[in-house]
């Protein structure tokens, strides 16, 4: 790929909408929190039940609304929270952003809502007891503090994730300067597994593409570090 490809490119990142990519990958990591904690809280507040009703509680709770009911509070959430935080670009800088948007658009106010809705709606339907609801409702803090606790986590996992790509790609860098082919490959590998685990930001996925393209320009022509005058110029991208 030649110089003039990863500019398009580049600027095809920006059109696709990183904010759309960003908010994607928001809903299914905090989807897959929430709903572990919510596994792991119902199993806290109903110690007695045999592990089937615990199960099927959930799953009541899951065809009546609550999967949905997440979606609409994280995405609820995260544009509050762009909003409070004068984030009219729409696309989050950095990991710290994200959370602080998350806090601040209000996401425990909003599972918490969407807990008492699914609980009224299941109990008054007769899905599940009055019994159970009053036990649910009254351990519903509980889940609330697991969904809390497992949020900020997973930005602390997301921060350090950040730190570890920088990393790679330094390293990635230094042998590449060196002309040393197999520390490349190494650390190229170490990029891409990253990658798939962190939240997609502008200037990450720009220099990710970058490394990607040069590295492969290498590989593809027998390691040869032998580099054209477009190609030299690819390499500045690195920064």
């Amino acid at each position: 790929m030649d110089l003039e490809n990863i500019v398009n490119l580049n600027k095809n990142i920006n059109e696709n909408s990183i904010s759309q990519e960003q908010n994607n990958f928001l809903e299914s990591n905090l989807g897959k929190i929430i709903n572990s904690a919510l596994d792991v809280g119902l199993r806290m507040i109903l110690p007695n039940f045999v592990e089937e009703s615990v199960v099927e509680i959930k799953d009541t709770f899951l065809k009546n609304g609550f999967k949905e009911g997440i979606s609409t509070a994280i995405n609820n959430a995260i544009n509050l929270g762009k909003s409070i935080l004068g984030i009219f670009t729409g696309e989050f800088d950095n990991i710290s952003q994200a959370r602080d948007a998350i806090k601040s658009g209000g996401i425990i106010d909003g599972i918490s809502n969407l807990l008492d809705s699914i609980l009224q709606k299941t109990s008054s339907s007769g899905l599940i007891t009055n019994n159970v609801a009053r036990m649910i409702s009254s351990g519903k803090n509980a889940i609330l503090d697991s969904i809390s606790n497992k949020i900020e986590n997973e930005f602390t996992s997301q921060i350090d994730g950040i730190e570890k790509l920088a990393k790679y790609e330094s390293n990635w860098k230094e042998y590449f300067n060196n002309k040393d082919f197999i520390g490349m490959e190494r650390e190229y590998e170490k990029i891409q597994e990253k990658l798939k685990e962190i939240m997609p930001l502008e200037n990450t996925i720009k220099q990710a593409r970058v490394i990607e393209n040069l590295h492969t320009l290498i590989k593809n022509n027998n390691q040869n570090f032998n580099l054209t005058k477009e190609q030299e110029e690819l390499a500045n991208l690195l920064v």
